[in-house]
């Protein structure tokens, strides 16, 4: 004689049913990811610890959110580094997020350095830089400089943007101590070669945004094949001394912001924080990748670097018809006061 299974009994095997078919649930994926890399052996001849964080390209406006902007910021102090540098482009396309960018900066609690990028230049270099400045950070513009933290000195070289013609390494180099280690920045990652050979074992760069969309490496396609670049995203060169002592690395970050477009697919994409332990030795940490050989690489025409500086020009004196503008009737008012 069959039993009729009872209404608990059904639900009790529909339940089971549904968690067989339904796919689990995704773990959240935080807006920015962490990646950690020893230094170049040189470091580890003058200290065994000293942690610098690395970010790039904030684009801090309105293609960003700002809740993005201060996850990264959170990321960074989360880590307790010694040094935060930033390789450019703070900025989008204007002035109107100068204060959003002070808050950002003045939350890092670590002692700032950075360099600007082609996108600093474009919206004003000179209020990028008093930002920064009111924010507490450091800006090398083709300088370098020591910096103490706590037992440890390290001279920190920034090249200023070589997109928009603004890099002198031969400036930036003067005075520059054959006896203390150096870290390099600069925006535009392919300057690395020319630091090298002065000495300069890690360069940490970025403006590619590692080409934001990444699958299949498209990126390494667009930005490398297409767009010229030898450096698209991560570790290049090497980080061990050959007998000359001319080799180096140089590291493009993937930016935390976007300035265009703020789509990003792929691992390599992901907007990023970056650690370097430079007084461990290669290998010593579990790293996202080895370094890779660098891409053939197109150096840009003549035309196009003066096509570029020229840009540089013709927004500021787009701005300066605008002050002008503004300021006129300010003035206009002043001299019917006194009539």
């Amino acid at each position: 004689m069959a039993i009729a299974p009872s209404e608990k009994m059904l639900a009790a095997l529909q339940r089971s049913i549904n968690r067989m078919w339904t796919p689990p649930k995704k773990e959240k994926q935080e807006p920015v990811t962490l990646r950690r890399f020893a230094g170049h052996t040189r470091f580890s001849q003058y200290f065994n610890e000293l942690k610098v964080a690395h970010l790039t390209d904030q684009h801090v406006g309105r293609v960003t959110p700002m809740s993005v902007q201060k996850h990264a910021v959170q990321l960074v102090n989360e880590q307790k580094p010694d040094l935060v540098v930033i390789t450019g482009d703070f900025v989008c396309h204007g002035q109107a997020y100068l204060d959003a960018l002070e808050e950002v900066i003045s939350e890092i609690d670590a002692p700032v350095i950075g360099v600007l990028g082609n996108h600093d230049h474009w919206s004003g270099a000179k209020e990028v830089r008093h930002s920064l400045k009111k924010a507490g950070a450091e800006v090398l513009d083709n300088a370098n400089t020591i910096v103490t933290l706590g037992h440890v000195r390290l001279q920190v070289l920034g090249l200023d943007d070589a997109y928009t013609g603004h890099a002198d390494l031969r400036k930036a180099s003067r005075g520059l101590r054959s006896d203390l280690p150096v870290l390099g920045l600069s925006h535009i990652a392919e300057e690395a070669e020319k630091m090298w050979q002065l000495g300069v074992p890690l360069v940490l760069s970025g403006h590619t945004h590692a080409g934001q969309i990444t699958l299949a490496r498209l990126h390494e396609f667009a930005l490398g094949h297409l767009a010229g670049h030898r450096f698209v995203h991560g570790l290049y060169g090497s980080r061990f001394d050959n007998r000359e002592k001319t080799s180096g690395a140089v590291y493009v970050g993937a930016g935390i912001g976007a300035s265009v477009m703020p789509l990003r697919i792929g691992d390599r994409g992901r907007p990023e924080v970056t650690i370097f332990e430079l007084g461990l030795e290669p290998g010593s940490l579990d790293e996202h990748h080895e370094e890779q050989n660098p891409l053939p690489g197109r150096k840009p025409s003549a035309k196009a670097l003066a096509k570029r500086a020229a840009k540089v020009k013709r927004k500021q004196r787009s701005r300066d018809r605008q002050a002008a503008k503004v300021s006129q009737p300010l003035k206009n008012s002043k001299k019917s006061k006194k009539i």
